[in-house]
């Protein structure tokens, strides 16, 4: 396949993909048809089953490229010379934010917990945030920075469910403008129990800085298609 029937495939699959998800957001699963996405998008309903064979294929594309792997945000953690505590309340901020205002995301969580009426495996996103939240918490305890009784693994599991319901509820009853507050709160409240020299404060004040430093520079999204079928090589750039 040439160069421009490649690029044509992946904008039209872009542009199928930020459909489903505006739908999905706004509508949620069962309330959002093929021919729905095809008029948002613009293109054929065609196209649609052409790139992701199904809606549950164009459905598992949208979880996956924003609510369930976060590969754009995890290559900013690895920064050593910032303290791990740091980090990983720094990427509470920025994912809090992403539920909130970015409709890929916000799809993708709509349609994890309306995960029962789609038939097709949604991936588990919480597996991968709390893997990364027990490693900032070992390298926080390696460095001396975490109360004695803390263990990282256990803590990552219950400091990730209650994020989540954290987002979750406060949405639900005051509205997503809100969120980054309540955040605060519970970051304040958290910290407490985490840190050996207990300062959460500074913490969340640096965190909250570095996420709105990030939320400035936002990168170029990357499409993740699934479910597509057919000969690439002779159909990829129908549209």
């Amino acid at each position: 396949m040439d160069s421009t029937l490649q690029e044509r495939a992946r904008a039209t699959r872009r542009s199928l993909l930020e459909a489903a998800a505006c739908l999905f957001a706004e509508q949620g699963y069962a309330g959002t048809s093929v021919n729905d996405i095809s008029a948002r998008s613009g293109r054929t309903s065609g196209s649609v089953y052409f790139h992701y064979a199904s809606k549950e294929g164009i459905a598992l594309a949208v979880v996956q490229d924003r609510f369930a792997t976060w590969s754009g945000l995890a290559a900013r953690y690895t920064d050593r010379a910032v303290p791990p505590l740091e980090r990983l309340v720094t990427l509470s901020y920025e994912i809090a934010r992403a539920l909130a205002e970015d409709t890929l995301t916000r799809a993708g969580a709509r349609l994890w917990a309306e995960r029962d009426t789609i038939d097709a495996p949604l991936p588990d996103p919480f597996a991968q945030w709390t893997a990364a939240a027990t490693r900032l918490l070992a390298q926080a305890r390696a460095a001396g920075h975490l109360a004695h009784d803390v263990r990282p693994a256990a803590t990552a599991r219950t400091l990730v469910r209650a994020f989540f319901g954290l987002c979750t509820l406060t949405e639900a009853l005051e509205g997503p403008h809100t969120v980054t507050e309540r955040l605060t709160d519970w970051w304040h409240l958290t910290l407490l129990s985490l840190q050996r020299d207990s300062d959460p404060a500074q913490v969340v004040k640096k965190a909250r800085a570095a996420a709105t430093r990030q939320a400035a520079r936002k990168p170029a999204d990357s499409v993740r298609p699934a479910g597509s079928s057919g000969p690439a090589q002779v159909r990829a750039a129908r549209d």
